[in-house]
């Protein structure tokens, strides 16, 4: 839930997005799904946190998804400066960070975004290189019959331009069916509103303009030789091999990502607490992220023509010896053909260690004993300049919120008090997640927390450290502090002290809304802009991101998958194209087509496993990296689970697949009673 409090200072005042105009003091918008919820339960759980009456509905510009419940609330001038985190500001966005998260999301999106960029390009490539050598045959006896570059180039174009543009728009058309179908998927926890994945007619034009001129500009750069020479078709040499340069990319991402946790910044958190993915977080992971599949990408070269010679030496059949001569002859073709697969290896292995090995602190955490616990800070982000640092609630209204909150049937109380008039030491993550380091409790408010252990006897309050309790999602897991731990006793009482936060456990769910209600209107008084969580409601959404994550990565993954098996398909179907005649010539000398069938299987398999191996050990490198980044504390890397190795399988499968489906072509192409070459 996400409330905005707003107040005009002039007649032309900026309006929120959704909004058709600011609302007075006293009323606010709400979004539909806030609407209805606030009709479904009682007052005294919800509405009673709001000041003023309904007066509208924000609009679908002022939200990122139908069912997003957000709320903006009109205040008085004075009322709303008056607060610690109020901003005077000239213009609103509907851009927002929702508990400072955005460099999570920034971070694991942009790591997706990158691991689909590569396998879409090597598609866009072997699909580019399809039938080249063909190709430049025939546009050689163009140059030999009298045409000029310039008409073959426009002859070349003209082609390239009907097949994209025939293309392009059936894909158009194709997507506005299943536009309604994307708009449903809820990817991140809920669905889309169908306008977000509708493109502009600029859009539009984009696609439909600009993938038949890439296609043209990418026809007339293949026909380069031919355009110098008619005879440029015709000088082909073999390239010299690839050397072991290659592999220094490959490497120089795997020590980028190796070193990124060592000078990562952080959001700062406080004493012994990591807050997240710091703003220098993301441009160095995804600069390593694409260096390393850069790298991986030319190192398939090398590693092919390794595979080629180990291949050569253990050859008993003639298959055997003509596939290790083919891919020594060209190792570049030969893994290009795979080189998508491997990268979509190479990406779900990050995800299928990085996963797991979040997951299972989140789990850990989720069973902790404070798991229904209720936390609330009453200290605003630290100001610097100001004289007289606010601490938290007055003694008096500390006191008069404890003795409310206690009257509740079935709660528990354990108030935090300032441990002496100044500012001693805060956890901060993000603006108004503010906590306190240490406190002054009293130790029989402690009783019903036993999770945080006892005092030590000879005193009624003990002054404590309290560090990740307050401030921290996963302190169930990661090993709670308690008050006799780091303790010294304290002197006075400790409720005559500002009141800094609160513990409360509650019997049942209508309850724990009645207490969030209650603490609505203190928390206003620091500029709190969201309710107050239990830790295990903080846990399990903090969970829940990852998932979101999780989930767009492996809708990636499936698109990586699928981008990788077409363009192994299409390279393998335009290698036998460009092989028709030795292949053919073959068939007429006698050698069977079996034979034939081995030779292209392994020219796909060697590079494909030589470069996997290679895939699995970097991505099991970046896991490392990335896990350290997610999950600070200390999250073991875990060994991929069955599921993994079974996607292996699959991917595999897929891989054979679609070189056997290049198989009856091969058979018709070869047939020796149609061997007939111009």
């Amino acid at each position: 839930m996400q409330r905005l409090d707003v107040a005009a200072l002039s007649p032309d005042a900026p309006v929120v997005p959704g909004l058709s105009r600011l609302p007075a003091a006293g009323e606010y918008y709400a979004s539909p799904a806030l609407h209805r919820l606030l009709a479904g339960v009682p007052r005294d759980e919800l509405a009673d946190r709001f000041p003023g009456v309904a007066t509208g509905e924000i609009g679908d510009a002022g939200l990122a998804r139908p069912d997003d419940l957000v709320i903006v609330v009109g205040r008085a001038p004075a009322d709303l400066a008056a607060l610690p985190a109020t901003r005077v500001v000239g213009e609103i966005s509907a851009r927002t960070q929702i508990d400072g998260t955005t460099n999570l999301y920034r971070y694991g999106i942009g790591m997706v975004a990158v691991g689909l960029l590569f396998p879409l390009l090597t598609l866009i490539g072997t699909a580019t290189r399809l039938a080249a050598a063909r190709r430049e045959e025939r546009f050689a006896a163009f140059r030999l019959a009298g045409a000029t570059p310039w008409q073959v180039g426009v002859v070349a174009s003209v082609e390239a331009i009907l097949g994209a543009a025939a293309g392009s728009l059936l894909g158009v058309a194709l997507f506005q069916p299943l536009r309604p179908v994307i708009a449903g998927l809820a990817v991140v926890g809920s669905p889309y509103f169908g306008s977000l994945v509708t493109p502009s007619l600029v859009q539009y034009l984009a696609v439909v303009l600009g993938v038949p001129s890439a296609a043209a500009l990418a026809a007339v750069m293949s026909l380069r030789r031919v355009q110098r020479s008619p005879f440029g078709a015709s000088r082909k040499v073999t390239p010299p091999p690839p050397s072991a340069w290659r592999l220094a990319p490959l490497v120089a991402g795997l020590v980028l990502f190796a070193v990124a946790p060592l000078v990562l910044d952080r959001q700062p958190a406080g004493p012994g607490l990591s807050g997240g993915p710091g703003n220098a977080a993301l441009p160095l992971s995804l600069a390593g992220l694409l260096v390393t599949m850069a790298g991986l990408v030319s190192s398939g070269s090398w590693l092919t023509s390794q595979g080629s010679g180990l291949v050569a030496r253990a050859a008993r059949r003639a298959s055997t010896l003509l596939a290790s001569r083919r891919l020594a002859d060209n190792p570049r073709a030969a893994f290009r053909s795979v080189g998508g697969l491997v990268l979509a290896v190479f990406v779900g292995t990050v995800i299928a260690c990085v996963i797991p090995a979040v997951d299972a602190g989140m789990r850990a955490a989720g069973g902790g004993t404070l798991t229904g616990v209720l936390r609330v800070s009453f200290v605003p982000e630290p100001d610097p300049a100001a004289e007289h640092p606010v601490l938290g609630l007055a003694p008096d209204a500390g006191r008069a919120l404890v003795q409310r909150l206690r009257a509740l049937p079935g709660t528990a109380v354990l108030p935090l008090y300032a441990p002496e008039a100044r500012l001693t030491g805060y956890a901060c993550v993000g603006a108004n997640a503010c906590a306190p380091t240490e406190a002054a409790i009293a130790c029989a408010d402690l009783t019903p927390f036993p999770a945080l252990g006892r005092c030590p006897a000879g005193g009624p309050a003990i002054r404590a450290q309290f560090g990740l309790l307050l401030s921290h999602d996963n302190v169930a897991g990661l090993g709670l502090p308690f008050a006799g731990r780091d303790s010294e006793q304290f002197g006075t009482d400790p409720a005559a002290q500002p009141l800094e936060a609160l513990l409360v456990r509650v019997g049942d769910p209508a309850t724990l809304e009645r207490v969030r209600t209650l603490l609505a209107g203190y928390t206003a008084r620091i500029g709190a802009t969201s309710a107050p969580k239990t830790f295990g409601e903080s846990i399990a959404l903090r969970a829940a991101r990852y998932r979101q994550v999780q989930q767009v990565t492996l809708a990636v993954v499936a698109v990586t998958l699928l981008v990788a098996g077409c363009s192994l398909a299409v390279a393998v179907g335009g290698g036998l194209v460009e092989r028709r005649r030795p292949f053919t010539l073959l068939r007429v000398a006698g050698a069977p087509a079996p034979v034939l069938f081995r030779v292209v299987a392994l020219e796909s398999l060697v590079p494909l496993v030589s470069a996997t191996a290679v895939a699995v050990v970097a991505g099991a490198v970046v896991a490392m990296s990335v896990t350290h980044t997610l999950a600070p504390g200390g999250a073991p890397l875990r060994a991929p689970g069955p599921g993994y190795l079974a996607a292996l399988a699959v991917g595999f499968a897929a891989a054979l697949a679609a070189i056997a489906s290049t198989l009856p072509l091969l058979r018709r192409m070869t047939d020796p009673d149609g061997a007939r070459f111009e």
